[in-house]
């Protein structure tokens, strides 16, 4: 098992790009079951998420293979059987995506229900209901989403949920759709950037899908798509990430790619702190700003802050000049960083789906456990102002969801190593 070493205290400057997309890259990889011909991707992340997500392809009688350092060639002809088994989508929650390409294609599923990331629970519900709008017969059997469909019927149905609209339910029902006779109105649509991607891929291949980045989708079912060749966003939770890095530790850094217009909560944010952001085209820099005001964030549904960057900014707001409250109100429980940080010499307080950050001077380094994805990002940027070494264990998570984040922020001037554990 492998770790990060962070010594903390260097400077960083210089430029860095984030990869493609991980959250646009499954579902639209996913949605390459949808075609009867291959499908050529580009821009596509290099992480173990993205290998899960082609295991997961292959079992069902797909082809993926890399024709480059970050090509995909996908051939969905042999698509024959239609489960995804426990042992691989237990790995990696959005193996979901999957449902309803299968149900589409081949009028059936068997999906595992899904594992991932633990910050409390993240259910399904919202994906079932709209498949069953849809015609499909569901059913829950020995942790297994069974799904038979003789047809799909485009229908009426509302997709908003308890704690907003679900971004994956909004991704599987317009996938399911765009193979199903007649129209789908889906009202209270996810609006991430992701979802107009995959709108954008679908009708690539031959489909009818309009509305994406606002809450009603429409989609009016084809009857077959064709291959297609396609570019992977660039990935903008990773380009806050390196911004967040370079407010915390950094001289000048600039983030390169097209993603501004996707963070402008967290630019906001930043900018509320002090740091100074200059948005350029196709780059934005910010310059260090190692003792951030005090700021209050609330995490909503797109376009509001993202909950993939609360982490982050706890992380940042450790050294703050005053009190800052984080609220969560996608998920409550995504705090398991908090804990690590106290390690570090933090002053954090829990209240139900809120943190308060009371700011301190100096962080200490310590070794630390890595929870989930993004807490394992908090954890490497508190490192970086950390006095000291910060080990930080259990990194297979940060492979799911950043390539080579060690090479990134060294490229940048931080003293940051991978080894093994000894």
């Amino acid at each position: 098992m492998e770790k990060i070493i962070i010594v903390g205290g260097s400077v960083l400057r210089g430029k860095v790009r984030p990869s493609g997309s991980k959250n646009s890259a499954l579902p639209i990889m996913a949605a390459s079951l949808l075609s009867t011909e291959p499908i050529i991707l580009h821009h596509v992340p290099r992480l173990v998420d993205i290998e899960t997500m082609a295991q997961v392809m292959d079992v069902l009688g797909a082809k993926v293979e890399w024709t480059g350092d970050h090509d995909l060639r996908i051939d969905p002809v042999g698509l024959s059987s239609y489960e995804a088994p426990y042992d691989l989508v237990r790995r990696m929650r959005a193996s979901i995506y999957v449902l309803g390409p299968l149900v589409a294609r081949l009028k059936k599923a068997k999906v595992s229900l899904p594992g991932g990331c633990s910050f409390g629970p993240r259910p399904v519900d919202l994906h079932l209901k709209g498949i069953e709008a849809l015609g499909g017969k569901v059913s829950l059997e020995h942790g297994y989403i069974m799904v038979n469909a003789d047809e799909l019927v485009g229908a009426k149905m509302n997709l908003a949920g308890a704690s907003g609209p679900s971004r994956g339910a909004s991704s599987n029902v317009m996938m399911a759709a765009s193979l199903a006779e007649g129209v789908t109105v889906i009202n209270g649509a996810a609006q991430e950037p992701e979802l107009v991607q995959l709108q954008e891929f679908i009708n690539s291949m031959g489909g009818k899908v309009s509305g994406a980045g606002s809450d009603k989708l429409t989609v009016e079912g084809v009857s077959q798509l064709k291959g297609s060749e396609f570019e992977i966003m660039d990935d903008y939770i990773e380009a806050g990430t390196y911004l967040v890095a370079g407010a915390m530790a950094g001289e000048m850094v600039a983030v390169e790619g097209d993603f501004s217009a996707n963070l402008k909560p967290v630019l906001a944010s930043l900018e509320e702190t002090g740091a100074r952001l200059e948005v350029g085209e196709g780059k934005v820099t910010v310059h260090g700003n190692p003792r951030p005001t005090a700021v209050n964030i609330t995490t909503a549904p797109y376009p509001g802050f993202p909950t993939d960057m609360q982490a982050q900014m706890m992380a940042y707001l450790c050294r703050g000049r005053g009190s800052s409250v984080i609220r969560d109100t996608i998920y409550p429980d995504r705090f398991n960083h908090a804990q690590e940080l106290l390690r570090l010499g933090a002053d954090i307080v829990r209240e139900d789906g809120s943190a308060i950050i009371n700011g301190v001077e100096e962080l200490s380094g310590a070794y630390l456990m890595a929870s989930d994805l993004r807490a394992s990002a908090a954890l490497i940027l508190a490192g970086l102002v950390a006095r000291g070494e910060t080990h930080v264990r259990r990194i297979y998570h940060i492979d799911r969801g950043y390539e080579r984040i060690e090479e990134k922020l060294g490229q940048l001037g931080a003293e940051i190593r991978r080894v093994e554990e000894e």
